[in-house]
């Protein structure tokens, strides 16, 4: 089996970057649209559960965060979507605000439904006050065209926020 991915199709955070600051200078008012951001609770128990929102007109694209935790009490999770102006990229970012989260995951999974990955990427640790987001090593998860999941066995059971980059689904005719 191939090496995990971070990247689809060469692509990664410095293209998204790039896509966004060459629409910036022509009409900055619309380069991305106002991200809509959401909060829900992870609960811990060992269930599955589920997180989805839709974004872009008509409902384009939706992300879905699946996941399984233990411990602790619940902790309050956000997840916010934006798309480019052209509605042909979208963004899905669920993260705790807080920074790390205390709840040991047995499983996750964000997927996407209208679009296909362009760039994941998962965090044990999230940005805080003057701390950094701290990437997972790249063996402890994996990205389809459609999906950023765990793999099984190699997965250290951290996670605090998960970015995705997606592009619109072709259609064929």
């Amino acid at each position: 089996m191939a090496a995990p991915s971070r990247h689809r199709n060469g692509c990664g955070t410095a293209w998204f970057a790039a896509l966004l600051l060459a629409a910036l200078p022509l009409r900055p008012a619309e380069a991305v649209s106002e991200p809509t951001t959401v909060a829900f609770d992870v609960r811990p128990g060992g269930v599955v559960h589920s997180f989805s929102q839709d974004v872009g007109p008509g409902d384009k694209f939706t992300c879905t965060f699946t996941y399984a935790s233990q411990g602790g009490t619940n902790e309050q999770w956000q997840m916010s979507l934006g798309t480019s102006e052209d509605h042909q990229h979208f963004t899905c970012t669920i993260w705790r605000p807080q920074g790390k989260s205390y709840l040991y995951f047995t499983q996750f999974k964000a997927e996407v439904r209208g679009a296909e990955i362009e760039y994941a990427m998962a965090y044990s640790k999230a940005a805080f006050e003057r701390e950094s987001d701290v990437p997972l090593k790249n063996e402890e998860f994996e990205v389809t065209k459609t999906a950023v999941t765990h793999r099984p066995g190699a997965f250290k059971a951290e996670l605090s926020k998960l970015v995705v980059v997606a592009k619109a689904a072709r259609s064929e005719l």
